[in-house]
C-alpha cells in the first residue's frame, strides 16, 4: 500500500512537472509582449501614417577610408516607430575608429569580412597579442606584449548585437569593402536621452565641411528636416570626440603623459574623418588547426539544428554571444523550395537581443514567388533591400493602402506594428531583404496560407462575414494549402464542391 502510494506521489509529481514546461514558453511569450509594449510605450511616439515611403539614404558624410549615410529621421514613419538607419562603408585597411552611442543596435553585414572589438566595463583583458618595436633607429629592437579584450571575426551574412553605451570599433582587413546596415532603437528604454541617435567618438574627428557634395544635392531635392541631428553636428560645424572638450592640462595629468599626445587625442588637426587608414594594423586573432576547424564545423551544424544555448549559468555579460550568421540556408526556420527562405534572429537563438529588445529576419523570394500577406503582432519593421526587386503593398487601419510600388536594392521600408504587408518578387534575381524588428520576440500573424487568421476561424464564421457559401468559405480557408511563402502560379484550381 505504502509503496503504491509512493508511486502515485511520483507520477503526481512528474505529470505537474511535464505541464509546468509546457506552460512556461507561453508564460515567457506573454510576459515578453508586456514587458515589450511597456518599454515603447515610454518614448511616446506619434504615429501619423497617411503614406509610407521607399527611401534611400538623405545625408552621406565622407571620410579618409570610408562613407556614413543616414536616412532622414524625420519622416512620420522613423518618429513613429522610434528608430533611426544608418549604412557604413569601410574600404580595405579601413578603421572605423572606437565610439558608443545612446541606443541598442543591430548590425548586418550586408558584404566584406573584418574584426570586430567591444571594451565592455569590469571585463578582463583574456586577449594577448606580442608587437615587434623599433627604438632609436635600428639600436634597438624587440617585441612587446599587448592584452586587451576579445577580438571577433566578422563576414558577410552577421548581425552584431550590441548594447548602449558599450564602446566598439571596426577593422576591414580582407580586400573587398566592408557594407553595413543598421537599426538604432531610440526609443529603447535603453535611451534615456531623447529621439535622437548620438555617437559619442573616442578618436578622430570630422572632416572640414561635413557632409559630402551628394549628401547635401540629395537632401536638397527631399527638403530640410524638422529637427536637428545630434550625431552629425551642426551644418558647418566639425563633430569632434568626448576628449576635445576637456582641459589639454588635465588630460596630460589624468593621463601622465605630454601635451603633444593630448593634443593627438583631442584630433584638434585631424581632417581624416571617423573611417581612417591604418595600414600597419596587426591584430592576431586565435586560429583554428585542421583538425579543430572540421570539429568546429560539426558543432557549427549541431548548434543550427539545435538551436542556441543558454542555461542562465555559464554566460555572462563578458562572455555573451554578440554575433551570429544568419544568411546560412541552413539556419531557414521556413523554407519552399518553389518560393524561398525566411531565417529569425531572436532571444532564444541569440540571448543578448533580449537586452536589446530587437531582432532581425533574412528573407529570400524567388523569382514571381509570394510572402503571405501578414502583420507584426507586437513589433515595428524596418526591412531593408539586399538584391533584386518587388511590387510591396501595405495597408492600414482604415482599410487604407498606405504603400504600393517596387522596391530596389539599397532601399528601405519602414512597416508600422500591425499594418499588413504582402511582397512580391518581380525581378530576375528574385527579392532578398534584411528586416529589423522592435521586440526580442516578434511574431507574425498572416491573412492567408495554412498558418493564417482565417485558416483558423469556422467556416460558418467565414460565410456570414462575408455573405459567400459553405463552398466558397472552404474554398478561401483551403485552397492555399503552403505556410508563408507561396510559390508562383499555384493556384488551386480545383476547390471543394
Amino acid at each position: 500500500m505504502a509503496k503504491a502510494f509512493v508511486l502515485f506521489s511520483l507520477s503526481l509529481f512528474f505529470f505537474h512537472a511535464c505541464t509546468a514546461q509546457l506552460e512556461l514558453p507561453q508564460q515567457r511569450f506573454w510576459q515578453g509582449m508586456e514587458q515589450g509594449q511597456q518599454h515603447r510605450l515610454r518614448a511616446k511616439t506619434q504615429c501619423q501614417i497617411d503614406q509610407l515611403t521607399a527611401s534611400e539614404p538623405s545625408y552621406t558624410y565622407d571620410s579618409e577610408a570610408g562613407v556614413t549615410e543616414f536616412w532622414d529621421s524625420n519622416a512620420n514613419e522613423f518618429e513613429c516607430a522610434g528608430i533611426q538607419f544608418v549604412r557604413h562603408v569601410i574600404q580595405p585597411k579601413g578603421l572605423l575608429l572606437p565610439y558608443y552611442t545612446n541606443t541598442p543596435q543591430l548590425v548586418y553585414i550586408i558584404q566584406g569580412s573584418g574584426i570586430h572589438g567591444t571594451v565592455i566595463p569590469g571585463c578582463a583583458e583574456t586577449y594577448e597579442s606580442e608587437s615587434s618595436y623599433e627604438e632609436g633607429g635600428s639600436q634597438s629592437k624587440g617585441r612587446r606584449s599587448d592584452r586587451h579584450q576579445k577580438l571577433r571575426r566578422f563576414r558577410s551574412g552577421d548581425i552584431l548585437a550590441l548594447p548602449q553605451g558599450i564602446t566598439h570599433w571596426a577593422y576591414n582587413d580582407g580586400d573587398t569593402p566592408i557594407i553595413t546596415v543598421s537599426i538604432l532603437d531610440v526609443a529603447n528604454e535603453g535611451n534615456q536621452l531623447d529621439l535622437n541617435f548620438r555617437k559619442f567618438f573616442l578618436a578622430g574627428s570630422s572632416r572640414e565641411g561635413g557632409e559630402s557634395e551628394g549628401g547635401q544635392r540629395r537632401r536638397r531635392q527631399e527638403g530640410e528636416g524638422r529637427r536637428g541631428r545630434e550625431e552629425e553636428g551642426e551644418r558647418g560645424q566639425r563633430l569632434r570626440n568626448i576628449f576635445n572638450g576637456f582641459d589639454e592640462e588635465i588630460l596630460a595629468e589624468i593621463f601622465n603623459v605630454d601635451s603633444e599626445i593630448v593634443r593627438k587625442l583631442q584630433a584638434k588637426e585631424d581632417n581624416r574623418g571617423f573611417i581612417v587608414r591604418a595600414e600597419k594594423l596587426d591584430l592576431v586573432l586565435p586560429e583554428w588547426g585542421r583538425e579543430e576547424q572540421q570539429r568546429g564545423g560539426e558543432r557549427r551544424e549541431e548548434r543550427r539544428e539545435g538551436g542556441g544555448y543558454n542555461n542562465g549559468i555559464e554566460e555572462t555579460l563578458c562572455s555573451m554571444k554578440i554575433r551570429q550568421n544568419i544568411d546560412h540556408p541552413a539556419r531557414a526556420d521556413e523554407y519552399n523550395p518553389r518560393g524561398g527562405r525566411l531565417s529569425s534572429l531572436n532571444s532564444q537563438s541569440l540571448p543578448i537581443l533580449s537586452f536589446l529588445r530587437l531582432s532581425a529576419e533574412r528573407g529570400v523570394l524567388y523569382k514571381n514567388a509570394i510572402m503571405a500577406p501578414h502583420w507584426s503582432i507586437n513589433a515595428h519593421t524596418a526591412m531593408y533591400v539586399t538584391k533584386g526587386s518587388a511590387r510591396i503593398q501595405v495597408v492600414g487601419n482604415q482599410g487604407k493602402s498606405v504603400f504600393d510600388d517596387e522596391v530596389n536594392k539599397g532601399q528601405l521600408l519602414i512597416i508600422p506594428q500591425n499594418f499588413v504587408v504582402v511582397k512580391r518578387a518581380t525581378g530576375d534575381e528574385g527579392f532578398e531583404w534584411i528586416a529589423f524588428k522592435t521586440n526580442d520576440n516578434a511574431m507574425n500573424s498572416q491573412l492567408a496560407g495554412r498558418l493564417s487568421a482565417l485558416r483558423g476561424m469556422p467556416e460558418e464564421v467565414l460565410m456570414n462575414s462575408y455573405g459567400i457559401s459553405r463552398k466558397d468559405a472552404k474554398n478561401l480557408k483551403y485552397n492555399r494549402d503552403e505556410a508563408a511563402l507561396f510559390s508562383p502560379g499555384s493556384r488551386s484550381g480545383g476547390g471543394y464542391a
